[in-house]
C-alpha cells in the first residue's frame, strides 16, 4: 500500500539544468577573474614619436610637440628631461606583471637644442638589494612600564596650573 513516491522526470532534470547552469556561470566567472587587466602608467612611448626627436636639429619646443611635457626633470640640470612610461598587466590580486618599460632621457644644450637622446627598456634595469641595517640611536631603551610612568611625580600640581594661565 505504501508505494513509494517518485518525482516526475522533469522535475529531477530541472535540478540538474540548474546545477549546471550554476556550475558554469562559477567556472565562467573564475576564468574571468584570471584574465589580466592591461594599465599603461607614465607616458609610454612608441618608436615613431621617439624618431620625430633629432640631436642636432629638435628644440625643446619640438620635443615638447613631439612627446608632450616631461615626466621629470633633472634636479641638478634642468636641461636634461625624462619620459617614463610602462605597461602593466595585473592579474586578480597577484603582484603587476611589467609588460613593458621605457625611460627616454633627453639633454639639451643652453640654447635648448637637443643633445642627445637615451632610451632606456626594462631590459637596461638593475635590481636593487636595500640593506636592512637600522641606525643605534643614542641614549637608554626604555620598556613600557617606564614609558608608561616615567613622568608620574616629576610636574607639581603649581606648574600645571602656570601652563594654562
Amino acid at each position: 500500500m505504501n508505494e513509494p513516491r517518485t518525482r516526475p522526470l522533469l522535475s529531477r532534470f530541472k535540478g540538474a539544468r540548474a546545477l549546471g547552469w550554476s556550475l558554469g556561470l562559477m567556472a565562467t566567472t573564475a576564468l574571468a577573474a584570471c584574465s589580466g587587466e592591461l594599465t599603461t602608467r607614465g607616458n609610454l612611448l612608441t618608436a615613431e614619436r621617439i624618431e620625430e626627436i633629432s640631436a642636432g636639429e629638435s628644440f625643446q619646443s619640438d620635443v615638447v610637440a613631439a612627446v608632450g611635457t616631461p615626466s621629470a626633470v633633472s634636479t641638478f640640470e634642468s636641461n636634461t628631461w625624462y619620459y617614463i612610461g610602462e605597461l602593466q598587466e595585473q592579474q586578480s590580486f597577484l603582484d603587476p606583471d611589467i609588460l613593458e618599460r621605457n625611460v627616454l632621457v633627453v639633454n639639451f644644450d643652453d640654447s635648448g637644442l637637443v643633445q642627445s637622446t637615451q632610451l632606456y627598456t626594462v631590459a637596461d634595469g638593475q635590481v636593487i638589494d636595500p640593506i636592512s641595517r637600522t641606525t643605534p640611536t643614542e641614549g637608554r631603551e626604555l620598556t613600557i612600564l617606564q614609558q608608561l610612568l616615567g613622568n608620574l611625580g616629576r610636574f607639581s600640581p603649581d606648574e600645571a596650573n602656570q601652563g594654562g594661565n
